[in-house]
């Protein structure tokens, strides 16, 4: 995972060399963002993030009285253990484990949950950004604009070449 954070990080540097290399020759506009920083900003964020905060919080509630009832259940069998029936013993452990299977997967419905939540409040605002910086992209005549926080390129003008017919082309002559 580091080893590709660096390669990526290295792409992206040599990518912004290069592109500066020829935006000299051309006069092309090069322009950068920090969508992390940005996203911090947008208006609804800060309900969103309440939102997922509140949802959260009742999960962790939730689970903190399932919790409790385990601990009570668990301390009540260690101190009887000795005085209950073997069968009322092996019914308590079988009852205390499946406490456990339930926490586990309360945890786990919980963790997934949020994780949708998120995304489903997340995912309106990544694409207002995502054509907020195309409009000002439009507007300004930036050729490109490169996200930092992801090193990828978070706009090209529409007027941009698809080079990609181009290197299939040169990769099927290479093959022969």
């Amino acid at each position: 995972m580091m080893a590709k954070r660096i390669f990526l990080s290295a792409l992206f540097i040599i990518s912004i060399v290069f592109i500066n290399n020829i935006s000299a020759q051309t006069s092309d506009k090069i322009a950068y963002i920090n969508s992390i920083e940005l996203l911090e900003v947008i208006p609804g964020k800060v309900a969103a993030s309440r939102s997922i905060s509140d949802l959260n919080q009742k999960y962790k509630d939730e689970l903190a009285v399932m919790q409790n009832d385990y601990n009570n259940k668990y301390t009540d069998f260690l101190a009887n253990q000795n005085k209950l029936a073997e069968s009322i013993k092996l019914r308590r452990m079988q009852e205390l484990y499946e406490l456990e299977q339930n926490i586990n997967r309360f945890m786990k419905v919980a963790q997934e949950d949020v994780e949708s939540q998120e995304a489903q409040l997340i995912a309106p605002l990544k694409e207002r950004l995502k054509e907020a910086v195309n409009q000002v992209g439009i507007e300004q005549g930036f050729t490109c604009i490169y996200d930092m926080a992801n090193p990828t390129i978070a706009f090209i003008t529409p007027n941009a070449i698809d080079a990609n017919p181009m290197v299939k082309a040169k990769l099927q002559q290479t093959r022969r």
